[in-house]
């Protein structure tokens, strides 16, 4: 439609954050204007989120090309943080003065989370999301929070079509299986561009209740998938579980949407579990004792060590057993009454 590029970005992990799939069908290699001038691979340097970022929000600015960074979610989040609020700040000054729509870059969070655990803490951030989400304007940036790799396009369709300034994928490493979603009973992928989908919704029939459960994370939730939800199914509880794509892609559907969606008392009586910080938990999880239940990256109250995936995720408390064993305990208080749903109580005029 433009005549014009994605031009991608990296830093020098290039084969690491797949951003080398760009130059699929055109020759191996870095470009040479000699030997090899048909690649579209330039080598300019390190490691350098923080000019990338430059580059690529001013190369996005003109709207002939869509610039792309990637590297680690622990080092673009922050390092690309001033750039990402100087391009918010310009396209929202080029749509009030010129009435155009936003201009779009992509930032690419790659190796996010403590499944990057091998890299140690100073690699195995939590912390990106919280950098990001709802941090900045309506619709100047969008995060995507994929869970299985089908979610992927359909979220970043979605994303491109509301035109931010930013779009923000949180994806993750080692690679995952593209798992069977009708065998599991969950929706198509393309339900991911909500924002939140129900993996299971509770039978308002049956007699017995469990509550509601909200997951984020591509780490808990392929656990959860693999060895929790199995578990429930075994016992027979009767839950709703949710997974989060996107807070704003969410937020940018109508209130009737959401509603239909997550009806919003049952994020009153809520718990959540998220390979991030509890923070990006606070839109889903709003009572006191639903956050005080949640499991997150920090609940230990110290950074994760080094380790494989499965052992941080251990650490973390966040693993298949900690899982399990946080769901079954608030699972049998709801049944009990021991959580029991606390809507917020409207004051009268004369509290007020």
């Amino acid at each position: 439609a433009t005549n014009g590029a994605l031009l991608v970005s990296s830093a020098d992990l290039l084969c690491s954050t797949s951003g080398n799939l760009i130059n699929k069908g055109f020759p191996d290699g870095f470009y040479n204007a000699a030997d090899n001038p048909g690649s579209r691979l330039i080598p300019v340097g390190g490691i350098c989120e923080d000019a990338m970022g430059a580059v690529m929000s001013g190369v996005s600015s003109f709207g002939r090309h869509i610039g792309v960074t990637s590297s680690y979610g622990a080092f673009i989040a922050a390092l690309e943080h001033v750039a990402a609020r100087l391009h918010g700040i310009g396209q929202q000054t080029r749509e009030a003065e010129l009435g155009l729509p936003y201009n779009t870059w992509i930032m690419v969070n790659a190796h996010v989370g403590v499944k990057t655990g091998e890299d140690g803490p100073t690699h195995a951030d939590p912390q990106a999301l919280q950098l990001l989400q709802e941090c900045f304007p309506e619709r100047v940036m969008i995060t995507l929070t994929p869970w299985d790799p089908q979610e992927i396009w359909p979220m970043t369709v979605a994303a491109l079509r509301h035109r931010p300034a930013i779009i923000a994928p949180f994806v993750t490493r080692p690679a995952d299986k593209v798992v069977d979603r009708f065998a599991l009973r969950f929706p198509p992928a393309h339900h991911a561009a909500e924002g939140i989908y129900a993996l299971r919704r509770a039978d308002p029939e049956s007699r017995q209740y469990n509550g509601t459960l909200v997951l984020q994370g591509n780490g808990v939730a392929s656990v959860f998938v693999a060895e929790v939800l199995p578990e429930l199914e075994r016992r027979g509880l009767n839950m709703n579980i949710f997974y989060v794509t996107s807070v704003e892609l969410f937020k940018l559907l109508s209130r009737a949407e959401q509603e239909s969606i997550l009806p919003e008392e049952l994020t009153y009586e809520a718990i959540g579990i998220t390979d991030f910080t509890l923070p990006t938990l606070h839109q889903w999880v709003r009572s006191n004792e639903g956050i005080r239940r949640s499991l997150h990256s920090f609940r230990g109250g110290r950074y994760l060590g080094s380790g494989s995936a499965a052992k941080v995720l251990e650490e973390a408390g966040i693993h298949g057993k900690g899982q399990l064993e946080t769901i079954l305990r608030y699972a049998a208080d709801i049944v009990k009454g021991k959580f029991e749903l606390r809507l917020p109580r409207r004051l009268t005029g004369h509290e007020i």
